[in-house]
């Protein structure tokens, strides 16, 4: 398997990052985080200066026998605003004989990456290396994280459609901090397209009906916002220009029935009439995008009265 020099340096860049987290985010396993950085960034350091300096092949790493399958992850990550958000991610991976993957400088890890294989905009990891377990004598079942920190991982662009891929690095007693260090010696693997999830905006959906009680007949006028996380602002603001469903319950039953199809205003409200006919409730019903998750509004108890 190739070693992916690109991907290598956004990866290391981007992990490097963890570096300047809150100690509430960097202390323990976020540590993971730095090491994996160290690794693929010194990494690409060695191969990127190439052309510049005429390297010599055993100045590069090589690559390392492991591949990977069988790669499950959720269909959908719904991140809000501050709270970080793990999603577990399993795989199977496959190694030669000559990798030893209960060494305890060989790691393993699954990444979600925005945009193409050779070009992310974006990658996520998780705060520590995935575990494994060994089934044969060259397969591996593994399950890893990937813990998101939407205020130091994410732009608000970056909600949709990521894919995922993993990597695998084998030090084989290699000193990565040594100026000395001889990389002809270090392995590397990193594989994408093995699947693909959406990233969300998490949604928030209000309703408000009023008046109450009202008579039979008369109008009832229902109010609610439409809103999504920002993690550029770290706050929820409104998602304008969609399109919504006001929907009733009759009291005593189970089912909501769409009444009518409205649109957000430019800050996110939602504001629509319609006559009272019997006790129930009212809500708005949002059917969500591939960056921002469908949402159900908590029904609203109107009373009519005769």
């Amino acid at each position: 398997m190739r070693i992916r020099v690109t991907v290598a340096a956004v990866s290391g860049a981007l992990a490097l990052s963890a570096l300047a987290m809150p100690a509430a985010h960097a202390a323990g396993p976020s540590t993971h985080r730095a090491d994996a950085a160290k690794v693929f960034q010194a990494a690409r350091a060695a191969t990127a200066g190439i052309s510049a300096r005429t390297a010599a092949a055993d100045d590069m790493p090589y690559d390392l026998d492991v591949t990977f399958s069988n790669l499950k992850v959720a269909k959908a990550i719904k991140v809000g605003t501050t709270n970080r958000v793990s999603t577990t991610i399993t795989y199977t991976m496959k190694f030669g004989a000559d990798v030893d993957v209960t060494a305890k400088d060989f790691f393993t890890q699954p990444y979600l990456y925005k945009g193409s294989f050779n070009s992310p905009q974006n990658m996520l990891f998780g705060d520590r290396p995935a575990t494994c377990s060994v089934t044969s004598a060259n397969t591996a079942n593994c399950k890893g994280t990937i813990d998101i920190y939407p205020q130091w991982w994410l732009r608000n662009a970056d909600a949709g459609t990521w894919r995922v891929g993993a990597e695998a690095a084998a030090l084989n007693g290699q000193d990565i901090t040594s100026e000395d260090i001889d990389w002809s010696k270090v392995g590397l693997a990193d594989q994408g397209g093995l699947g693909t999830t959406l990233v969300q905006r998490n949604s928030k959906l209000t309703t408000g009906a009023k008046p109450k009680p009202v008579k039979k007949g008369r109008t009832v006028t229902v109010t609610g916002k439409l809103s999504r996380a920002n993690w550029e602002s770290g706050k929820y603001s409104g998602y304008s220009g969609q399109a919504v469903k006001l929907q009733f319950r009759k009291k005593g039953t189970t089912t909501y029935k769409t009444l009518k199809t409205v649109k957000t205003n430019s800050t996110g409200s939602l504001k629509t009439t319609t006559k009272a006919t019997v006790d129930g409730y009212y809500r708005f019903s949002f059917a969500g995008t591939t960056t921002t998750p469908a949402v159900n509004a908590p029904g609203d108890l109107v009373r009519v009265k005769k």
